[in-house]
């Protein structure tokens, strides 16, 4: 009989060293990919190396249960699953927001559903309720007010069914799990791609089921390498970075993404990035010589070596003058005031997103 990964779900074999699920002899309990996340936090596998989101949704079809989709606040848009309702037919859906707690704590949980009913619905994704959710990391009040609220909706929404966990990469579903359990078997980093298979849970009378994050590939943080993704996703909440502008301006987000403003008056730019992501903002009429001189030098970290590789995604200031320009997997801008022209260059295949502001 085979045996499968306790950390994520893959089969355990012991024949091919650089396969998945190796381990040395087949008495472990976690394949040696998990056992280097969890004691020393090495990755041996990233989103290319794929795990097929289509096959992921067909075995949850398979499944007679309730979906709980997790979304990471900070990520939305990235977190997105066009068409849900339609690859997931029949499934009843309830989406957990996850990481408010890297969000500004002056934007209201009010404002926040607000914002994701919107989103929801020029998406035309239907789900049946929302919880926001964060702390889940701590083991405080808020922490536990949270997990309460995520059992309370099990039980009303199972229907005596079994419940799958889903939602791509990186969301947050191994952690809400682990507290969930009580236990730390499931495997957690901040790599993408960390679940390979669907785990079951088993209950008492039902079994709550793992799944394995749905490839985002338009999301930059499927081509970072490990050490990058350290710096690009916030551990701690964000510190808005505030700039008022009268000239045209260019942002470089490390040497990942470039934000150019043209602005034909007085504008605001504020970014939302993790702290450990350097922004340097400058002059736009200089910023091509910066870019050629200090890609993949000051400009780190970098996935191109050249703007010649890059994408260029253009968009005219929204008619209420307030938009938020948003770079899957990296975090947004939120621009407004007299601009005229917004551009954004970022690595070929990320998406941008020119949308309604969220804050």
């Amino acid at each position: 009989m085979a045996k499968y990964c306790k950390g994520c779900g893959v089969a355990l074999q012991n024949e091919d060293p650089n396969g998945l699920g190796y381990v040395p002899t087949l008495d472990a309990n976690f394949c040696q990919r998990c056992y280097k996340i969890r004691h020393y936090g090495e990755v041996t596998i990233n989103m290319q190396q794929g795990i097929e989101s289509n096959h992921t949704l067909e075995k949850i079809n398979k499944i007679e249960g309730t979906v709980f989709w997790i979304v990471d606040l900070f990520t939305f848009e990235a977190s997105m699953i066009s068409r849900l309702n339609q690859k997931l037919p029949g499934k009843d859906i309830i989406m957990i927001l996850t990481k408010r707690d890297v969000l500004p704590s002056t934007l209201s949980d009010e404002k926040i559903l607000a914002f994701v009913q919107e989103r929801l619905k020029e998406e035309g994704i239907q789900v049946k309720e929302i919880l926001i959710c964060g702390y889940l990391l701590k083991h405080d009040e808020e922490s536990t007010r949270n997990l309460s609220r995520i059992v309370t909706a099990i039980q009303k929404y199972r229907c005596g069914k079994n419940v799958i966990f889903m939602g791509v990469a990186n969301a947050g579903k191994s952690t809400i799990l682990n507290r969930l359990m009580a236990s730390k078997d499931l495997t957690i980093s901040r790599n993408p791609g960390t679940t390979l298979d669907l785990v079951p849970l088993v209950q008492e009378d039902y079994t709550i089921y793992d799944s394995p994050g749905i490839e985002n590939k338009h999301s930059i943080l499927t081509i970072l390498q490990p050490k990058d993704l350290k710096t690009v996703i916030p551990v701690k909440p964000i510190r808005p970075l505030v700039s008022q502008i009268f000239e045209d301006q260019s942002y470089a987000v490390g040497g990942l993404a470039r934000l150019d403003v043209v602005v034909k008056g007085k504008a605001t730019v504020v970014g939302y990035f993790s702290r450990s992501l350097p922004i340097h903002r400058g002059k736009l009429s200089n910023a091509d010589s910066l870019w050629q001189k200090h890609l993949n030098g000051m400009l780190v970290p970098c996935v191109d070596t050249s703007l010649l590789t890059m994408h260029t995604f253009h968009s005219p200031m929204k008619e209420d003058g307030k938009m938020d320009v948003v770079i899957h997997g990296l975090g947004w801008f939120c621009v407004s005031g007299a601009i005229q022209d917004v551009y954004v260059r970022v690595h070929k295949g990320i998406q941008v997103t020119f949308r309604k502001a969220m804050i």
